[in-house]
């Protein structure tokens, strides 16, 4: 009794060590997952869809016209995303109000509101209304922004209401934050001042 006793002593004293050496190893080591957001970690409220759970946009090209945009120009415009139709290829550049003021050339600085939408999952990600103050961009044409903005920015007039589909080779080729890589970019650009 005695010897089985000591063994099963021996055997919880070594199992009770190898747990413990193993809950220590894991941590001692560096991890591929360090950066990696635990469980615990702050999620935002609706997850949302990965570029695979998006449905794949099908149909002819989109039409400049089924973009629909409402709202006054000077009040925050909302953007309705076509639907049974695929972004066209290139920059478009459509004119929804016609500015009177000076206009934007190539080194010009504007003040600027505007709405971005995304096409494939017909979201609002943010607009520069919600802010309070519109957007300063100098040196339109070389400005450190999307190049779908530094080519489609140019000729807009001061008090001038402009849509641009952005493609994602003139946007976000790889994505940037919760914007999918390939994604077409859709905004609403108002010219609220215009100097240069």
């Amino acid at each position: 009794m005695r010897t089985v006793g000591r063994t099963a002593l021996a055997l919880v004293s070594l199992l009770s060590a190898g747990l413990a050496l193993t809950a220590c190893t894991a941590s001692d080591r560096p991890s591929t997952l360090t950066n990696t957001p635990t469980a615990t970690a702050a999620q935002p409220e609706e997850q949302q869809p990965t570029q695979a759970e998006l449905p794949e946009p099908s149909g002819p090209p989109c039409a400049p016209e089924q973009y629909q945009v409402t709202g006054a120009a000077g009040e925050k415009p909302a953007i309705t995303v076509p639907t049974g139709c695929t972004p066209q290829d290139g920059l478009v550049v459509k004119d929804l109000t016609p500015g009177t003021g000076p206009e934007i050339k190539s080194g010009s600085t504007a003040q600027l509101h505007y709405v971005l939408a995304t096409f494939r999952d017909q979201q609002t990600r943010e607009a520069s209304w919600d802010r309070g103050q519109p957007f300063e961009l100098k040196n339109i044409g070389q400005a450190s922004v999307i190049q779908g903005w530094n080519e489609g920015l140019i000729g807009l007039k001061e008090g001038g209401r402009r849509l641009l589909v952005v493609p994602s080779d003139k946007g976000y080729p790889n994505g940037q934050g919760a914007i999918q890589p390939g994604e077409t970019l859709i905004f609403v650009v108002d010219a609220v001042k215009v100097e240069g």
